[in-house]
């Protein structure tokens, strides 16, 4: 039998192009199957991107609700604090209106005098100077109430006495430091700067 060369020549042909084609349906299907793992994962990247876009969002949104709600807390506790310091102030000295009296002087009419040195004339620049003044027949009494004195309280009391006088232009007949409560040698500060002490108890 005779071979026939052109015939053979023909199929070895197209197997090897059958075979490439297979490979490149191979490689092919490869390239898909890699190209949709990367779209998903590109999708799922950018979508998860979003969402916590969305995310910080709702947070910075949430932090500037809650910051501007602190401010709004700051306010009104400070504007709390400074109501309920006044109305300390009137129930101390109310509580030791005998005490008080007895020195001359109507609690009721005990006036806050606040003054802010706004060149440091007196003490600091823009510091802002308060005390209870108390002034009748001419005399002048300054007073300091306090929950609990101590020490220091005592001490910035006289300072700020001699700061005061100085901006009033006249000198106080007694300086009164009224407490519910005064550290031991907060009193004993107080008798040696010949400051006249009112006070509920005595702490140790």
């Amino acid at each position: 039998m005779e071979l026939d060369w052109q015939r053979l020549e023909e199929v070895v042909t197209r197997a090897v192009l059958r075979a490439r084609s297979e490979e490149m349906k191979e490689v092919a299907d490869a390239v898909k199957l890699l190209a949709s793992y990367v779209r998903e994962g590109f999708e799922g990247t950018f979508k998860a991107l979003e969402e916590q876009s969305k995310l910080l969002g709702a947070h910075e949104r949430r932090l500037e609700e809650l910051t501007r709600a602190v401010g709004e807390l700051k306010v009104a506790v400070g504007s709390l604090g400074r109501r309920w310091g006044r109305d300390l102030e009137r129930a101390v000295l109310e509580l030791y209106r005998h005490a008080l009296e007895e020195r001359g002087i109507e609690p009721g009419r005990v006036e806050k005098f606040v003054y802010t040195d706004v060149d440091g004339r007196f003490y600091r620049s823009g510091a802002r100077i308060e005390v209870d003044v108390y002034i009748h027949d001419g005399k002048m009494y300054l007073v300091e109430v306090k929950s609990h004195a101590e020490l220091e309280d005592v001490e910035w009391f006289y300072e700020k006495a001699g700061i005061v006088e100085r901006i009033l232009g006249r000198k106080a007949e007694r300086l009164i430091m009224v407490a519910v409560d005064i550290d031991k040698e907060a009193l004993e500060r107080a008798q040696q700067l010949g400051m006249d002490a009112i006070y509920g108890a005595v702490v140790e």
